[in-house]
């Protein structure tokens, strides 16, 4: 006895992607540091040393483009045809 094999069309190849965009960046404040201010009045004769010390202030940044996730799909769809072989 014969064995008889029915197959119907698919849905053929998809491609899928997800890349990244593009990263905008606008103003950084970073608290508004001045440094040091220093008032000197009146000074008489004589040396005079002035030291304001030292300011530092450091911005770190973690920026991600990333392209999220991509759904591809190829199904078969409807009203294929089948035939046997």
């Amino acid at each position: 006895m014969a064995q008889d094999t029915a197959a119907a069309g698919n849905g053929g190849t998809s491609d899928a992607s997800a890349t990244g965009g593009a990263v905008g960046i606008g103003d950084l404040n970073t608290g508004g540091d001045t440094g040091a201010a220093i008032a000197v009045g009146d000074v008489a004769d004589g040396a005079i040393a002035i030291d304001g010390g030292s300011v530092n202030s450091s911005l770190s940044l973690d920026l991600s483009a990333d392209g999220g996730t991509a759904i591809s799909d190829a199904s078969g769809g409807d009203n294929n045809f089948a035939f046997v072989s």
